[in-house]
C-alpha cells in the first residue's frame, strides 16, 4: 500500500528539516491504515516499533511516498514494514529516506491480545 505527504514548515525541526517525531507519526499512521484494510473489524494497537533507520534528511516542500507491507503474521500480531521515500522539490527522482518496522496486535473488548482470524460476536 503507498500513501503519499506533503512536508510543510509545520512539520520542521529547528534545523529546517522533517522533525524525527513527525516522520514517526505518519509512518505509525501508515502502517495502521494498511494493517486496519487487511484486518478489518480488528481493534488493533501498536506495540511496537524496531529497526528504524533515518538516512537522509528531509527538505521541506518533499513529497513523501510511504510504502508498507506485511512482513511477519503471528496469532495476534502482524509486523509491517515502512519504507518511505522522498521526492525534494527540484529533485530528478525520488530516494529511500526512511525504514522501520512496525507491530500491532488484536485487542479483544478487555483490552487481551486475541486472535487474528477470530471472529467476535
Amino acid at each position: 500500500m503507498d500513501n503519499f505527504t506533503l512536508v510543510r514548515p509545520e512539520h520542521l525541526n529547528h534545523h529546517g528539516y522533517l522533525f524525527g517525531g513527525v516522520m514517526l507519526k505518519w509512518v505509525d499512521e501508515n502502517a495502521w491504515m494498511a494493517a486496519s484494510r487487511e484486518y478489518s473489524r480488528c481493534n488493533l494497537v501498536t506495540v511496537g516499533m524496531d529497526a528504524c533507520r533515518f538516512k537522509y534528511r528531509v527538505e521541506n516542500g518533499s513529497i513523501l511516498r510511504f510504502h508498507t507491507e506485511k512482513v511477519k503474521q503471528g496469532r495476534t500480531s502482524a509486523a509491517y514494514s515502512v519504507v518511505v521515500f522522498a521526492d525534494a522539490p527540484g529533485a530528478a527522482e525520488e530516494k529511500e529516506v526512511f525504514s522501520i518496522s512496525v507491530t500491532f496486535v488484536r485487542l479483544d473488548k478487555d483490552g487481551r491480545p486475541c486472535g487474528l482470524n477470530a471472529i467476535e460476536a
